[in-house]
């Protein structure tokens, strides 16, 4: 696998989740996170959700709160898109 599609994630206590491979984070509030990933759209949910460190550089994520779920998809699938969607179209 190439470096670029590498991803991972871990779930420490579930108050912890630290990701690597985090391309963009989108929407963020304490209780929904959306993020693109190398290897499909991210969506964690719960309560009191924080992002204590991004670093899109490095592809690093880190989110402390109390997790719900945890979702994958291929693609984003929320009605609104972002101003660089909106112009790459």
């Amino acid at each position: 696998m190439a470096e670029s599609a590498r991803h991972s994630f871990s779930v420490e206590d579930r108050k912890r989740f630290v990701a690597d491979g985090v391309r963009h984070v989108g929407k963020f509030s304490e209780r929904e996170i959306e993020a693109d990933t190398n290897l499909g759209f991210l969506v964690l949910k719960g309560e009191g959700l924080y992002i204590t460190e991004l670093n899109l550089e490095m592809g690093k994520l880190v989110v402390e709160g109390r997790f719900q779920s945890i979702v994958y998809s291929e693609e984003k699938k929320t009605a609104k898109r972002g101003l660089w969607e909106r112009l790459a179209r």
